[in-house]
């Protein structure tokens, strides 16, 4: 039997990847901040329901010391590293924070498979915020890199690292750029969850506006759940590469709001407050909280990002042909699927 070790398992790929592994017959290990294992049901919400089928083990990815120490104790085949400070507005406000867990994390846990586990096969959770200010498109992999956000600066410092220990050290260390993907387990922090979550409300009348940011920007979204197989394939090849994973097809944020809108048969006016000053915009949006009978989705100038990223689509045609993925869930598709779990909980 197989063993893996995750990174990021309480997080929403963590969640699918632990539920494909165990499918596939793998004895499945998790390391989890302590905090998660005094709050479970706060923290641990994605896998209580297979809590019993796998072993999870309390760490910081900022200690190598307990990275060695894990790794001694499970002794990995496969070592798939998710965690990560991934919330891109977050990475703007504490960049010393980000660079310190998403970079030294990665960095602990490339050295200490080398040094304890060197045949383990490695995956580094690599992300479309590496293309940023992009220069092609779509995006592949071997599209130069132009990151917009600390966070997105992590990850191309990770691919480096990914990298090196391949070339350095012999080890089977991949990177999967993979562009965004959503699902009901999304963190509410994330701008889809936060979209879906807040129609559910308006739809159960307990609001009537939706504030965002930039709705201009365009995404490649694709569903978490199909996305982890890609991880898992990408282990299962005789050599290690670097792959994006994508659906290939973009749409705006506006596109998401209206797919999502549709899907609950509500109709909304927009309005955009984004040059207006931060004070002012929030004023607005009081007085529009007041007009009942009307739904308002509303671009405020706290959500748009310092240095924004327009458009991210990717290329996945290697994907496709070497590892023979491809993904399942169509936009509309997944959109729906949100949205009924954010109305259920609502």
């Amino acid at each position: 039997m197989k063993k893996a070790l995750i990174t990021g398992i309480t997080g929403q790929d963590g969640s699918y990847l632990a539920e494909f592994l165990l499918n596939k017959g793998y004895e499945v290990h998790g390391i989890v901040r302590r905090a998660a294992l005094e709050s479970p049901e706060a923290r641990m919400s994605r896998i209580n329901h297979i809590k019993d089928k796998i072993t999870l083990h309390g760490g910081s990815m900022e200690s190598f010391s307990r990275i060695l120490q894990i790794i001694d104790e499970v002794n990995p085949d496969e070592v798939y590293h998710l965690a990560a400070q991934s919330f891109v507005h977050e990475s703007f406000d504490d960049s010393f924070t980000t660079f310190n867990t998403n970079i030294n994390g990665t960095h602990h846990m490339l050295a200490a498979l080398n040094m304890r586990a060197p045949k383990a096969k490695f995956y580094f959770a690599g992300s479309s915020e590496q293309f940023g200010k992009v220069e092609e498109t779509p995006q592949s992999e071997h599209t130069k890199f132009h990151p917009r956000s600390p966070y997105g600066i992590t990850k191309c410092v990770g691919f480096e690292l990914t990298r090196n220990y391949r070339e350095a050290h012999g080890m089977f260390a991949c990177t999967g750029l993979l562009f965004n993907h959503e699902s009901p387990r999304r963190g509410h922090e994330f701008v889809t969850r936060k979209i879906t979550q807040q129609i559910a409300r308006i739809k159960k009348g307990q609001d009537n506006v939706l504030v965002i940011g930039n709705m201009e920007a365009r995404r490649d979204w694709g569903f978490a759940g199909d996305y982890v197989e890609a991880m898992w394939l990408m282990l299962q090849q005789a050599a290690p590469e670097d792959y994006v994973a994508a659906t290939g097809v973009a749409h705006s944020v506006r596109e998401f709001v209206q797919a999502a809108f549709k899907g609950v048969d509500l109709s909304f006016e927009e309005i955009d407050l984004h040059h207006m000053s931060e004070e002012l915009a929030d004023a607005k949006v009081a007085e529009l909280r007041q007009e009942r009978g009307k739904i308002f989705v509303v671009q405020h100038p706290r959500f748009f990002r310092p240095a924004e990223v327009n458009l991210l689509q990717g290329d996945a045609t290697k994907a496709k042909q070497v590892l023979g993925w491809q993904p399942k869930v169509q936009f509309e598709e997944l959109v729906k699927m949100m949205v009924e779990r954010d109305l259920n909980e609502v």
